[in-house]
């Protein structure tokens, strides 16, 4: 995929995805004007548009995290470097990734602080003042932030040194009580995936070398892009007992001994929205799923003779229609631009629905409603609009994701075969399922030789009894995703 540093300036076209999927991807953040460079190396300037989608994810997911008994509350950006290195795995893990503060204004830190690259250690510090006894769990705590990590290639949305996020940190008495959080809030993420993102994950477990620094399990969720590469888009660590054993949180438990809580950590980033572009984009540009489109319909009335005093009012009449029923509507009036240019400005912004009005269709009793994942156009009365205009955003937001799947499923291959596996992984592969020992040395000679890592082993993968390794060719113990990824 191109770097960003390739691409100084503002794009005037988009690229093809057939040329060059990672140009396409650059030349529509820029020109959906959803983000742009900053002055600050690996940071992006998250625009109103791109700003407007990270909104509605959030409302999506807060709703979902408050039904599941979280509350939100915030931590300090800043940590003190003894904090951090409590935790040796933690600190191996994120060393390379950490920026530091050293100076308050002229005057020398006595200790460094760490910006945030994850915020465990904080909230674990404060959690062990919280907690004294089993009746204060589980504590279950949301926070909306941002993080830095000092990344060395950056790529808008995708990757960058800051970015947006949430993260959730709990404390439970026991494992099991850990462990089904730890699913539970995976569980979340997959369905908030698929129903307002209208991206199919893959839900699984990490292996021991792809897994969160510190946790003893991960699992995550994983998206296939139109370019045949996976995006992780969400993970959710138990912990068990490490934190809480390198940060003192203890508590009395019910027979009275003193013990350590469980605790659980997951999240979900701006890169959110790198995946909705790359899952549904076309040369066009954009293409939004509904519910999470800033505008989800565009109103644009055809200025011929007295529009003003005759097309304007009745776009004006439908578009308080629409937004009494909950629906984002823009009404594009402006005088400055032609018809045909703000046909192609919303393409490529990708509203779903774009509904012209003109003289003609007044006399008509119509509109013309044009769909964005189809380019299909819709002659449709007036009378009964407002439903019809809400079923066919529901029925976008169904193909989408029906669209998505087809497309995972025609780029998933299933071998059992290292010579066809090395074939397969050559262009764009997308998932290529293989049986595998559980060996680190196998992953990591498979990772050398063809770039794929594991994505996951999902929840739903087929036993691997009889199997032999794609790699080495001793026994396997399970099927693992296999793909290239971001």
């Amino acid at each position: 995929m191109s770097n960003e540093n390739d691409i100084p300036d503002f794009p005037t076209s988009i690229t093809p995805q057939s040329q060059d999927f990672g140009r396409w991807y650059i030349d529509v953040v820029r020109r959906a004007e959803l983000a742009d460079y900053s002055p600050v190396k690996g940071c992006m300037v998250i625009r109103p548009y791109g700003y407007a989608m990270w909104e509605l994810i959030q409302q999506g997911l807060d709703k979902r995290f408050k039904a599941t008994g979280h509350v939100n509350a915030y931590f300090p950006l800043l940590i003190p470097e003894s904090l951090l290195m409590r935790e040796a795995e933690h600190v191996e893990g994120f060393a390379p990734q950490v920026a530091w503060v050293t100076h308050g204004g002229t005057e020398k830190l006595e200790e460094r602080l760490v910006i945030r690259p994850t915020s465990e250690t904080i909230i674990g510090t404060m959690y062990a003042k919280w907690i004294q006894s089993w009746r204060d769990l589980p504590i279950l705590i949301n926070q909306w932030a941002n993080v830095v990590r000092w990344e060395k290639v950056t790529r808008l949305f995708l990757r960058t040194t800051e970015f947006l996020w949430q993260e959730g940190h709990t404390a439970h008495e026991t494992a099991e009580e850990a462990q089904e959080e730890t699913l539970r809030m995976l569980g979340v993420y997959k369905d908030f995936a698929e129903t307002e993102l209208a991206m199919p994950v893959m839900d699984g477990q990490k292996t021991e070398s792809e897994k969160f620094a510190g946790a003893e399990r991960t699992y995550s969720i994983e998206a296939l892009m139109r370019d045949g590469r996976a995006l992780q888009a969400g993970t959710s660590h138990n912990l068990g007992q490490n934190f809480s054993k390198s940060y003192e949180i203890k508590f009395q438990a019910r027979d009275k001994s003193v013990q350590y809580v469980h605790t659980t950590s997951w999240g979900v980033s701006t890169r959110l929205i790198g995946g909705v572009i790359m899952v549904h984009g076309d040369d066009g540009g954009l293409i939004l799923p509904p519910k999470i489109a800033p505008y989800q319909v565009v109103i644009v009335p055809i200025p011929r003779g007295n529009w003003k005093e005759t097309v304007l009012p009745k776009a004006q009449s439908i578009q308080a229609e629409l937004v009494a029923r909950g629906i984002r509507v823009f009404l594009d009036d402006r005088d400055s631009q032609t018809p045909g240019w703000k046909f192609n400005e919303w393409e490529l912004r990708g509203v779903p629905i774009r509904m012209e009005i003109g003289p003609k269709d007044l006399e008509k009793s119509q509109v013309v409603l044009a769909r964005r994942d189809t380019r299909e156009k819709l002659f449709t009365p007036m009378e009964g609009l407002v439903p019809a205009v809400e079923e066919l955003l529901n029925t976008i937001q169904r193909a989408l994701f029906e669209r998505a799947v087809k497309f995972r499923d025609a780029h998933t291959s299933n071998t059992d075969s290292y010579e066809e596996f090395t074939s397969i992984m050559d262009g764009r592969p997308g998932f290529v399922i293989s049986p595998w020992c559980g060996s680190d040395a196998c992953e990591a000679a498979i990772k050398t030789e063809t770039q794929a890592t594991i994505r996951n082993i999902p929840f739903a993968s087929e036993p691997a009894t009889g199997k032999a390794c794609v790699k080495c060719g001793s026994s396997a113990t399970v099927h693992a995703w296999f793909a290239k990824s971001y």
